[in-house]
């Protein structure tokens, strides 16, 4: 499929998700780092906690509030 006729079903609402080589789909600026951060025990126990209040992972709380802190306290680039 062409890229002008990909656009105008996007438009119109149509899926076009067959057209996507989804294993090689990337977002850009999301590509994802490993790293280790070592944390008190009871911190590990109220991101537990916290995480299973909310039905996720400990890692998925871990993002959520970096994520959340940074926006708070980034100024986007000029």
């Amino acid at each position: 499929m062409k890229a002008e006729e990909f656009d105008e079903k996007f438009d119109r609402g149509e899926d076009v998700t067959s057209a996507l080589d989804m294993a090689k789909a990337q977002r850009p600026g999301e590509e994802q780092r490993r790293v280790n951060v070592d944390f008190p025990a009871w911190m590990i126990a109220a991101l537990d906690r916290e995480a299973r209040r909310l039905g996720v992972t400990r890692q998925s709380v871990i993002k959520v509030w970096l994520a959340e802190r940074l926006e708070h306290h980034t100024t986007p680039a000029a």
